[in-house]
């Protein structure tokens, strides 16, 4: 009789290591989904950028400045790899963008544009989406990063390599907001 209880004990121990590994597997493959996600939008945005540069340099040639910023922080922030890393370029894209809107607004015939017009239809869609995008990454993160530093998973966790996962932030919440460019 005692041998069955302890063989019990022991078939629920290994049930419950096995269940909590499996819980931590499927919480880190969400964030590398969440993550791909992420990283699908922002090359749309990416791919988007080039046409919108070209539509409002027909109209700013002189802006030439504002244009090579744009292109260098739209190079560094596809190179960037991590969550962390990603998020500081980020930043530094996001800037250079509202200094390009800045421009475009200053010009009425350029507002009027339909090619414009559309490329900045398309570019609200994206920015709605990575921030989605985003928020769900962060809270996938969250439940994952719970998973591993609490007890018991926690054990499981320092034993089989799972490792906190960065969160993809913004610096401000200014920055937070999806960029909004409306000349209407």
């Amino acid at each position: 009789m005692e041998m069955m209880i302890f063989i019990g004990i022991v078939v629920a121990i290994i049930a419950g290591i096995i269940f909590m590994y499996n819980k931590l597997v499927t919480l880190r493959n969400s964030v590398r989904s969440s993550w791909s996600d992420i990283d699908v939008q922002l090359k749309k945005r990416f791919n988007l950028v080039p046409a919108l540069v070209e539509t409002v340099k027909a109209y700013a040639k002189h802006e030439s400045e504002v244009f090579d910023k744009v292109a260098t922080a739209r190079s560094q922030a596809m190179q960037s790899g991590t969550p962390g890393e990603k998020g500081r370029s980020e930043n530094v894209f996001r800037e250079t963008l509202k200094s390009l809107f800045a421009v475009a607004e200053a010009y009425p015939e350029l507002k009027a544009n339909e090619n414009f017009m559309s490329l900045q239809k398309q570019f609200k869609a994206i920015e709605d989406d990575i921030e989605s995008a985003r928020r769900y990454y962060n809270a996938v993160v969250r439940d994952y990063n719970t998973s591993t530093e609490t007890f018991p998973s926690v054990l499981i966790a320092s034993n089989f390599g799972f490792k906190p996962e960065e969160f993809f932030e913004l610096d401000s919440p200014e920055q937070r907001q999806p960029i909004r460019p409306d000349f209407s």
